[in-house]
C-alpha cells in the first residue's frame, strides 16, 4: 500500500528517527530522511538498507539542523515533517553549545523553513518527559502532560531546558501561524528509550545507562527506578500523529517502570554468558560515583535514586490507540542486534 504524501524527517539516522523512518517505509509513505554525514556508513548504512528494501520511496538528504538553508532543502515540497533531531545528553561541558542549542536553534530554523513551506500540513515533534518532569517532586506521584519544567537551568538541567524551549518555540509558531493556516501540531514525548538499535551508532544517549550496565562502567547496580518506553512504540506513535491525535495535542509514551536490579536480574537471565554487575551500590556511594561520572551529575543522581515517578500515557493510548510492550522486552530486546553484531 502506498501513501501518496512525502514525510521529512529530521535527526532521521537517530535511534528513534531510524525506527520513525522504518515504520512509515513499511506503511507506504515516501520519506525524505534528513541526515548528519550521509556519507558515514556507521550513520547511515542501516538508512540505506532500508532504502534497498523499499526502492523509490527514501531519500537520504544531508541535513544538519543547525544550518537553516538544509532545514529550507529537507522539507520543500514535504507534505509532513517528523521532528527528531536533538542531542541525548544531560552532562556536556558546554551545555549551551552541546545540549540546549542543537534543540532550540534546530527548531527555529525549523519554524523558519515551515513558514516558507505551506505544503507541510502536519509537524509532529519529539519533546520528552524531560520537558514535563520539574527537578523535584513527590515521591510516587504521578505526572501528566499539564506540567512543565519551567524550573530547568542552564546549570542544574541543561537537558530538560533544551527540551522546554524547543517545545515552547514550535508550540508559538503553532499558535500564532499554523492554527490560522489549518496546519497540525503533535509533540510526542518519551521517557527513557529501550529496545532494539538499528545501527552501532545508537549505542549513546538514551541507551546509555544500558551499555554501562554491558560494559560494567558501572561496576554495580544503583538503586534507581528507571521510566521505559520501547523504542518501536515510540516510533508508533510519531507515525500515527501524523494522522491522530488533538491539534496541540501533548503525547506522553511511557509503558512503565522496572528497578535497576530487576533490569540486570532480567539481563542476566537472558544473556547467561555475559558478565553483568552483581553487587548493588549503597545510595551514598552511588552520589559519589554519579557526581564523577561523565554521562551523570550530582544533581541528577539526588533526584532520581531511591524514588519512584510515574506518568500518565493514557491520552496516547485513547487518542493514538497506543499499546505498551512491557518494559522487561523492552530491555532484553536492546541487546539481541548488540550481541549478534559483535557491537560491545
Amino acid at each position: 500500500m502506498s501513501v501518496d504524501r512525502t514525510v521529512a524527517v529530521t535527526g532521521a539516522n537517530g535511534y528513534i528517527g531510524s525506527h520513525v523512518v522504518k515504520i512509515l517505509l513499511d506503511r507506504g509513505y515516501r520519506v525524505r530522511a534528513g541526515a548528519r554525514e550521509p556519507h558515514n556508513t556507521e550513520r547511515i548504512g542501516h538508512l540505506e538498507k532500508m532504502g534497498s528494501e523499499y526502492p523509490g520511496q527514501l531519500e537520504i538528504v544531508s541535513t544538519d539542523v543547525l544550518d537553516v538553508d538544509d532545514v529550507r532543502k529537507l522539507v520543500s515540497g514535504c507534505s509532513d515533517l517528523i521532528h527528531a533531531a536533538a542531542t541525548v545528553m544531560i552532562r556536556a561541558s558546554d551545555p549551551q553549545s552541546k545540549i540546549v542549542n542543537p534543540s532550540l536553534i534546530g527548531t527555529q530554523n525549523v519554524i523558519i523553513a515551515l513558514k516558507e513551506t505551506p505544503s507541510v500540513m502536519t509537524v509532529v515533534h519529539t519533546s520528552s518527559t524531560a520537558a514535563i518532569r520539574p527537578m523535584r517532586w513527590k515521591n510516587g506521584v504521578t505526572l501528566t502532560t499539564d506540567t512543565w519544567a519551567d524550573d530547568a537551568t542552564i546549570e542544574n538541567n541543561p537537558y530538560g531546558l533544551a527540551k522546554v524551549l524547543a517545545e515552547k518555540e514550535i508550540r508559538k509558531w503553532h499558535e500564532e501561524y499554523g492554527i490560522q493556516e489549518g496546519r497540525v501540531l503533535r509533540t510526542i514525548h518519551p521517557c527513557m528509550v529501550f529496545g532494539p538499535p538499528l545501527s552501532k551508532y545508537h549505542l549513546r544517549g538514551s541507551l546509555t545507562i544500558l551499555m554501562m550496565l554491558a560494559r560494567r562502567s558501572i561496576p554495580a547496580i544503583i538503586p534507581m527506578n528507571i521510566n521505559i518506553v520501547d523504542v518501536r512504540d515510540v516510533g508508533e506513535a510519531h507515525v500515527r500523529a501524523l494522522e491522530m491525535g488533538e491539534d496541540g495535542g501533548r503525547y506522553l509514551v511511557t509503558s512503565g517502570s522496572m528497578w535497576m536490579k530487576d533490569v540486570v536480574r532480567e539481563l542476566r537471565a537472558s544473556y547467561p554468558d555475559h558478565k553483568w554487575p552483581r553487587l548493588p551500590i549503597p545510595y551514598p556511594l552511588a552520589l559519589i560515583a554519579a557526581a564523577f561520572h561523565p554521562s551523570a551529575s550530582i544533581n541528577w543522581a539526588r533526584t532520581h535514586l531511591g524514588t519512584v515517578l510515574n506518568w500518565d500515557s493514557s491520552p496516547a493510548e485513547s487518542d493514538l490507540g497506543m499499546k505498551w510492550e512491557e518494559p522487561r522486552k523492552s530491555v532484553v530486546d536492546t541487546f539481541s542486534p548488540i550481541f549478534d553484531s559483535d557491537w560491545l
